[in-house]
């Protein structure tokens, strides 16, 4: 089997697209894709079969050469002739590409179902289906404890220290130009979901280096508040993730009801649409769909802790390099500065 993955944010609540094909090489499937497209209307055929226009794609169908009989032939015809703007990757069981429209940053891949078994921990989060995480099992006892695979920043957790860990996962892009990448995991070690809003609330001292949307989202934490739910309600009319408001980073209590002062003025722009707006959370995961632009859409973010990440290892260790990567089998032992081959 082949699959094909489309990342970006034309394609809603996920930001994902997959399909699957009955070929059991990605030379098979290009040439099948060759066959069909040789009378023309390359664009019309793959928006058809693969579900969206993949942008550049169809540059490779309209060459007017032979359809490659080999790998290493498929593998020259594109490299030499298919429309990539940023980054093409090959491998014996995969293509990868980087690219944009102008308007947005696009990846998208070909990758042999031998390839995803043997690497599930990179593409378990890719071919997950739908935007949302699954709880954990009723009676899962707790399996082997997950060990993080790559780097994260690390927050100092607030004392006293407890067991465990909670993985943050916020998928944000302002720039659209680049919309894909570039979003590093945050751990708070000593800390599971059900103690995560008041370890937030207890912050203070490190909230310069928190990305922003972790800054705003411990603003509205309530005071007493046990369940991050709540305060993911109300980062839904939050006016601008982008600006760095000083405010915020007050003490708690101060910063909280700044927060909610700023909430009272909220009024939607760019087609932001609270309403389409998709929260769910349970006891060790919580998530969110945060609908921010009419045009592109929806921004993920993702809160999960040890115990969840037991019980979904590969899920969770894809979702952690879904963040800062473009491609799932970029090394993980670079940190998360450029994404290399």
């Amino acid at each position: 089997m082949v699959f094909f993955i489309y990342r970006s944010l034309y394609q809603g609540p996920s930001g994902r697209l997959v399909r699957h094909f009955p070929d059991e090489t990605v030379l098979g499937w290009f040439r099948w894709a060759w066959e069909q497209t040789k009378e023309g209307d390359a664009d019309g055929w793959l928006e058809r079969e693969l579900g969206a226009d993949v942008y550049g794609l169809s540059s490779i169908f309209e060459t007017g050469l032979p359809a490659p009989e080999t790998t290493a032939e498929l593998h020259r015809l594109l490299e030499e002739h298919l429309y990539v703007e940023q980054e093409l990757r090959i491998d014996e069981h995969s293509v990868r590409v980087l690219t944009d429209d102008d308007e947005v940053m696009l990846a998208y891949f070909f990758v042999e179902d031998a390839l995803v078994a043997a690497e599930p921990d990179r593409w378990a989060y890719l071919l997950h289906d739908g935007w949302a995480l699954p709880d954990v099992p009723a009676g899962f006892s707790g399996g082997r404890p997950f060990t993080c695979p790559m780097p994260t920043r690390t927050q100092a957790s607030v004392p006293p220290a407890g067991e465990g860990a909670t993985y943050a996962v916020v998928l944000t892009s302002y720039a659209t130009s680049d919309s894909i990448g570039g979003n590093t995991p945050v751990c708070f070690p000593g800390v599971r979901l059900p103690r995560f809003a008041a370890t937030l609330r207890e912050a203070g001292a490190t909230l310069d280096e928190w990305p922003e949307e972790l800054v705003v989202l411990r603003a509205l934490v309530a005071p007493g508040e046990d369940e991050i739910g709540p305060a993911l309600k109300r980062c839904n009319r939050w006016p601008d993730f982008e600006r760095e408001i000083a405010e915020t980073y007050d003490a708690h209590r101060q910063a909280h009801e700044f927060a909610l002062r700023l909430l009272e003025g909220f009024e939607p722009s760019h087609g932001r649409d609270p309403d389409r707006t998709i929260i769910r959370h349970s006891e060790h995961v919580a998530q969110m769909a945060i609908h921010i632009d009419g045009y592109f859409g929806y921004r993920q973010w993702f809160f999960f802790d040890d115990v969840w990440a037991a019980a979904y290892p590969d899920l969770a260790a894809s979702l952690l390099d879904y963040g800062p990567h473009w491609d799932p089998r970029c090394p993980r032992d670079h940190g998360y500065g450029e994404c290399v081959p």
